[in-house]
Parts: C-alpha cells; sequence; structure tokens
C-alpha cells in the first residue's frame, strides 16, 4: 500500500471482499515522500484495514545502483520479495495493483510491481481507475497526487512517460479496444508522435505481460 491511487483502490476492493482476510503492507525506502506513508496509513484508519509498516532501506543501502532505473527496479523487487515472503507466513495470495494502462505500456518491473497471484484492477485504464477511486470514496489528497511509483525522489509517472494518462488512455482504448487504424486515430486529434511512442511500447513490452516462454523439448 504506497499511499497511491491504484493500491489504495485495491486495498478497499480486498477489504470489501475478504475483511478481516486482508492485511496491507507499507514497504517505505529513505526515498518515498512522508506524504506517501501518511495517506496509506489515513486510508487503512479509515477502512479499518490491517496493516504493517516494513521499511526497505536496508536491503537498498546493501546493494548500491548509481543508475535510476535499474535502482527503481531494484526497489520494486524488494518490495515484491518481501510480499511474497509474507504471503509464505500468511498462508496468502500478493494482490496485484497495476492497472491496464500501466500493462499495456510496460510501465512496471517484471518480478516487481508486475507480479502477483491475482489483480482486481488489471483491465481497468488508470483514468478509470480514478473514477473508481472517486466511487469508493478514496481520499482527495490521495486521487489529486500526481501519480508516482515513489522509487526516487520527484519521481513521476506522467513525467517519465512524457504525457498524462488522460492522453494516453484516450489514444490507447481507440487503438486497444475500438481496434481503429493509425490514420483513423490521428484524425480523430490524437497527437501522432504520442501515438507512435504507444504502439511501440505496447509491442516491445509484450513479454511483460507473457508467462516465460520454456522450450519445449518433450512431446
Amino acid at each position: 500500500l504506497s499511499g497511491g491511487i491504484d493500491s489504495a483502490v485495491v486495498a478497499i476492493l480486498a477489504k470489501k471482499a475478504l475483511e478481516k482476510n486482508f492485511k496491507a503492507f507499507l514497504l517505505p525506502s529513505q526515498y518515498s515522500s512522508k506524504s506517501s506513508v501518511e495517506d496509506a496509513v489515513k486510508l487503512c484508519e479509515k477502512f479499518d484495514i490491517n496493516y504493517e509498516i516494513i521499511s526497505i532501506a536496508p536491503l537498498l543501502e546493501a546493494y548500491k545502483i548509481d543508475d535510476k532505473v535499474r535502482f527503481g527496479n531494484f526497489s520494486a523487487r524488494m518490495r515484491m520479495a518481501i510480499l511474497y515472503d509474507k504471503s509464505a507466513e500468511l498462508g496468502a495470495l500478493v494482490i496485484g495493483t497495476s492497472n491496464k494502462s500501466e500493462l499495456l505500456l510496460g510501465y512496471g518491473t517484471l518480478f516487481g510491481d508486475l507480479a502477483s497471484a491475482l489483480n482486481p484492477i488489471g483491465d481497468l485504464y488508470k483514468s478509470e481507475v480514478y473514477e473508481l477511486a472517486e466511487y469508493l470514496n478514496v481520499a482527495p489528497n490521495i486521487i489529486n497526487k500526481a501519480p508516482s511509483a515513489d522509487l526516487w525522489e520527484g519521481q513521476s509517472d506522467e513525467d517519465d512517460l512524457g504525457y498524462t494518462y488522460a492522453q494516453l488512455d484516450e489514444a490507447m482504448k481507440l487503438y486497444v479496444e475500438d481496434r481503429l487504424s493509425v490514420d483513423e486515430i490521428v484524425k480523430k486529434g490524437v497527437d501522432s508522435d504520442m501515438l507512435d511512442m504507444i504502439i511501440e511500447r505496447i509491442f516491445r513490452n509484450h513479454f511483460k505481460r507473457k508467462m516465460p516462454v520454456i522450450a519445449k523439448l518433450t512431446s
């Protein structure tokens, strides 16, 4: 539970469905914003969610990485390593929090935040997650904050992607759901450079949406 909108929505849904058979873990690092933990704790208190805070700071200190992207991926994998260890301890399943926009664009870490046993929002675009958050009465400060994986100080999803989720979702729905051609989508006023980026990312990151390929050696 990161303090962001995706995990907030998933936590509320899980609490409603599973009641006491659900536990949230807050896994901040030394680079997480103060508001991330505060917002997550307030959400747990508001919806009576059992939670535990475990810092991943010692794990990050033990393995120094200078590259921002590699460091972000490592952070995500350390969080998931803890979640799967806790799932073994509790006899529980890990619930995913990646939305459809992120999954299509490959905006996630393989064996990190993309890992889960089930994912209730994986077929909802980010813009639809916002609508669901409003319906579920998620706090405005969570809904209104800039989307961020909180992997390093000042990190922003939309800065990384170069466009807002509203812009990306509009184009992806036309391409993925409506199956329109590139020319048809551009005629609707969608930026062609953004559309090229989206299509390139969808195909380049297809491997993240599949199980690992196994070389078939037997009949």
